[in-house]
């Protein structure tokens, strides 16, 4: 029986090495603009938070995504994402 291998990636706030089903990707493409990759496959510069509010608003209040990404991320992101994580609770 062959095992699957379960990847695993880093919340840039909380630092948790998690699978990477429970985190969300939000990316910095080439075109300078910032999107949420729920596939994981754009390109771009990538950056992964946990699916928690207290986390979302950490990274909003701290600026982490801004300074990890490199980029102003708008608040209509953040807004897309607490819909989402709001959805998969």
């Amino acid at each position: 029986m062959i095992n699957k291998k379960i990847p695993f990636r880093t919340c840039v706030v909380t630092k948790e090495k998690l699978p990477k089903k429970e985190l969300i990707r939000i990316v910095r493409t080439p075109e300078k603009d910032v999107i949420i990759d729920l596939k994981g496959k754009s390109n771009g510069r990538g950056a992964y938070i946990k699916k928690d509010l207290t986390v979302l608003n950490k990274a909003q209040n701290n600026k982490i995504l801004e300074r990890h990404l490199e980029i102003k991320v708008p608040d209509s992101i953040y807004e897309e994402l607490q819909k989402i994580i709001e959805i998969n609770n």
